[in-house]
């Protein structure tokens, strides 16, 4: 950042107000989202625009928008000046304030991580997500800040935002998608020490595209930003950033090229040059061809060398289910786009480009996938939760031909949601003073104790407060929504008695696909309508989604919640909150007493909804799947389904949704409505606790970013480091003896097998001929499967170009379960990930 800079814009409004003493500060504490968790300056923002607040939460609009005299008066208020200097203090020291991971690595060799997302979900100001890949990249950026870590967030900056959803009187889902005026965004354009624009440019087709550089400021970290509506390019490249995932799979290969090609060359004009890149998912896997492409220019190596030395420093977050999930390109649209800068720059064939995103490099039908991309430029692929790691697993095994399934190179991380986003007021002021005011800036592990030592009265008091806040929430929201479409006055009236804060509220909210099986109370209607409207215990139902505007599947089923309420006219008991956005989740998470998910296994590879009911005291009924699997035990919820999947089972739904029938009316419904003399529910506040206590410090992103920093991170720094050190001696060095391993491995194979067993133990022998191949590039391994086994074999005896390898193993098993076979080996990389190749005996 030496040679860059950032000029905000003035209100147009207001220019007089840019000369008074503490405008400074309002301007740097509305572009700091760090207001998005941290709301200790909500109170200025109200006072500067009690409307516009209410109405946008984007303090930045606020501040643009207010009057100069407003802004003149409040500024020369003592008490006003006072709050907002004392914030700025506070923001100082927080800033300057040792962090964890200052304390923890006070030397660390780590400086830099770059994260790359097609999307960030920070605040409902800076709309340039879609959902669940772009919450778990705004959590993550804001716990790096909390902790310290030394991210920095690469993404784009999209001309319009996610649709904004309408219901019509039909149920039908109308899609609204507003522009976005980066004049009102959160966002600062970066400029050169002259004044200009900062402005990165790529090639696509041989025509400069110009992309417009910007900065977010999120506490301690940073996101920048690339857009490519510039003046200076043609109207078809103005609209590669138009939108998020939008158009066809020609717009996705020029985002995904801006994304990571750009974003790479952003960080150079930035001076930024991180030892670690994080893909999170394959969108962004155009970079390892970049920062390869960077480390050619500054050290004349070849790509192979290139890549294998900085591939050492990348790592690759997958959360896919399902092998559709991946992007895919026609060959002839990566022939299109990257074959000049495959051949010119990278200096490698288009063939051997398209090799690195399929399973079958000689295939010339086979697709170009960015997963495969990302899998040969990284050095660790992680999933998103421990069930998802063994589905990827099997995802990943075309890339890992004739390797055993649990050997394929996918580890996993769980995701963990940024809590104090996500914590309402009243979970706030119990877990303050039961820890403390900074509790999420340092580990989680020790919060347990305190969490189980809160009386009951205490949580169900918040319990109570929380509820009836997520009741207000329903009830203006209705009105609201009402009287901006010109709803008569008894109408609006009638909203604001809807529902009651005593009554148990189920809430289920988030895409509408046919996966999540967001109907699944649908099929029974008639046991449904029977336990809303039960007069000793009834229920409250809260539904809200989108559908992706092209899934008509998604849109009926909305469509079928919508026609379900007009037809059994339940306004009391059931609602469907339409334009579901980041600012309405945050109140549904705040006050809902049970969070209901209902996936088909194993299509959720995390989730993440329900880890935000954690911290607010709500409670989990879910599928067996994602996160869940990990976090759920009967004292802390309630699970749905037998933790199988059931891919090809036509009456699964029906079976499911009456366990989900069963578990509401027999376990949940019954529990919360259980009371005490003095009005608690106590199995049901005791089932809160444990929740509270064991669940929210674990499905944490504090949890998952200081996993990834100390299992990933420092590692990765270490290796790229190591292997880029002393002009690349250990990178060149891996590079030959690859060749050198590649030149003899055809040759190697086994001679006679041969098992004995005496008294509890098996003895194996095997002949291996290496061809002149160094032994010491190889294992020669017994192994055996279910469980997998393997073990090294000893050399011995070598004659006639034969080298017998020996082990002796205890007879538990068959000895007919054992077979041999020959891996390369090589301290210095990952295999299989780095090596494929093996050879089996049989």
């Amino acid at each position: 950042m030496s040679t860059v800079n950032t000029l905000y814009g003035i209100p147009a409004s207001s220019p007089e107000a840019t000369k008074m003493e503490g405008f400074d500060i309002l301007v740097s504490l509305a572009l700091d989202m760090r207001w998005s968790w941290n709301h200790d300056a909500d109170e200025l923002w109200q006072q500067l625009a009690p409307a516009l607040w209410d109405e946008t939460h984007n303090p930045w609009l606020v501040v643009q928008s207010v009057g100069g005299d407003h802004v003149r008066w409040l500024l020369s208020s003592p008490a006003f000046k006072q709050k907002l200097d004392s914030i700025a203090r506070l923001r100082e020291e927080e800033d300057t304030r040792q962090s964890w991971f200052d304390t923890t690595y006070p030397n660390s060799i780590l400086k830099k991580v770059a994260y790359f997302s097609m999307e960030f979900m920070l605040g409902e100001s800076l709309p340039i997500y879609v959902g669940g890949l772009g919450n778990v990249a705004g959590d993550q950026l804001k716990s790096a800040s909390d902790l310290g870590v030394p991210v920095v967030g690469i993404g784009l900056l999209y001309q319009r935002g996610y649709f904004r959803q309408y219901i019509d009187p039909y149920g039908n889902q109308v899609a609204y998608t507003p522009s976005n005026d980066p004049g009102q965004l959160p966002v600062m354009p970066l400029r050169l020490p002259n004044g200009e624009w900062l402005r990165i440019q790529i090639t696509l087709q041989g025509k400069s595209v110009w992309l417009r550089a910007w900065q977010v400021k999120v506490g301690r970290t940073k996101l920048y930003l690339l857009d490519s509506n510039d003046a200076g390019n043609l109207p078809e490249h103005r609209e590669i950033t138009a939108e998020v995932y939008g158009g066809g799979m020609e717009m996705r290969i020029m985002q995904e090229i801006v994304l990571g090609i750009g974003g790479w060359r952003l960080l150079k004009a930035l001076g930024i040059s991180p030892e670690v890149c994080h893909l999170n998912e394959g969108h962004a896997a155009f970079v390892v061809l970049e920062r390869a492409l960077d480390h050619m220019q500054k050290t004349g190596c070849n790509f192979e060398t290139a890549l294998t030395i900085t591939r050492s420093g990348n790592l690759f977050t997958t959360h896919t289910a399902v092998a559709a999930g991946f992007d895919h390109f026609d060959p002839s649209l990566v022939e299109k786009y990257l074959a000049g800068y495959a051949q010119k720059e990278l200096g490698i064939s288009l063939n051997d480009l398209l090799a690195l995103g399929r399973a079958n490099p000689g295939n010339p039908y086979e697709g170009f996938n960015m997963a495969y991309l990302a899998v040969h430029g990284s050095s660790v692929i992680n999933g998103v939760s421990k069930l998802h790691g063994a589905v990827s697993r099997h995802l990943f095994e075309p890339l890992f031909q004739r390797w055993p399934t649990e050997e394929v190179p996918i580890a996993h991380i769980t995701n963990g949601v940024h809590m104090p986003t996500w914590e309402g007021d009243n979970a706030d002021k119990l877990w303050t003073d039961a820890i403390a005011t900074d509790r999420w800036k340092w580990p989680t592990e020790d919060f347990q104790h305190a969490i189980e030592k809160l009386s009951d009265e205490k949580i169900w008091e918040m319990r109570n407060a929380a509820r009836a806040a997520l009741i207000d929430f329903i009830r203006n929201e209705s009105a609201g929504l009402l009287a901006a479409y010109g709803a008569a006055r008894e109408a609006i009236d009638a909203a604001q008695k809807l529902f009651a804060p005593n009554v148990l509220t189920i809430g289920f909210a988030r895409r509408f696909v046919a996966y999540k099986r967001p109907d699944l109370l649908l099929m029974d209607q008639d046991r449904l309508v029977r336990l809303l409207t039960n007069y000793e215990q009834p229920v409250q139902l809260v539904i809200a989604g989108k559908a992706p505007p092209a899934d008509q599947s998604g849109r009926d089923l909305i469509k079928g919640w919508v026609q379900f309420i007009q037809r059994t006219g339940l306004t009391q008991h059931v609602i469907f909150l339409s334009d579901y956005d980041m600012l309405m989740a945050a109140h549904l998470v705040g006050g809902m007493d049970v969070w209901l998910n209902t996936p088909q296994r194993p299509w959720e590879a995390s989730g993440t909804s329900g880890m935000k009911v954690l911290v607010n005291g709500g409670l989990n009924l879910s599928e067996l799947d994602g996160w869940w699997v990990e976090a759920y035990t009967p004292e802390v919820g309630w699970a749905l389904g037998d933790g199988q999947e059931h891919p090809n089972d036509s009456g699964l739904n029906w079976r499911e949704a009456q366990q989900l029938f069963d578990t509401l009316e027999q376990q949940v419904i019954p529990e919360f409505y259980n009371r005490r003399a003095d009005g608690i529910p106590g199995a049901w506040v005791k089932r809160v606790r444990r929740s509270m206590a064991t669940l929210t410090p674990y499905f944490s992103s504090n949890r998952t970013v200081r996993e990834y920093a100390e299992k990933f991170y420092l590692t990765a720094a270490k290796a790229y480091l190591n292997r880029a050190a002393y002009d690349n001696a250990r990178g060149k060095k891996i590079v030959q003896w690859r060749h050198e391993v590649d030149q003899h491995w055809p040759n190697l194979k086994f001679g006679e097998f041969k098992a004995d067993t005496r008294q509890d133990q098996h003895f194996f022998e095997v002949q291996v001929s290496l061809d002149g191949c160094n032994p010491d590039s190889i294992r020669v391994q017994l192994v055996a499967g279910s469980p997998l086994v393997s073990i090294d074999m000893q050399p011995g005896e070598t004659g006639d170009g034969w080298t017998r390898y020996t082990a002796a193993v205890p007879s538990e098993r068959p000895a007919g379960d054992y077979t041999a076979r020959i891996v390369a080996r090589n301290d210095e990389i990952s295999i299989p990930l780095e090596y494929q190749r093996i050879l089996w005996q049989h």
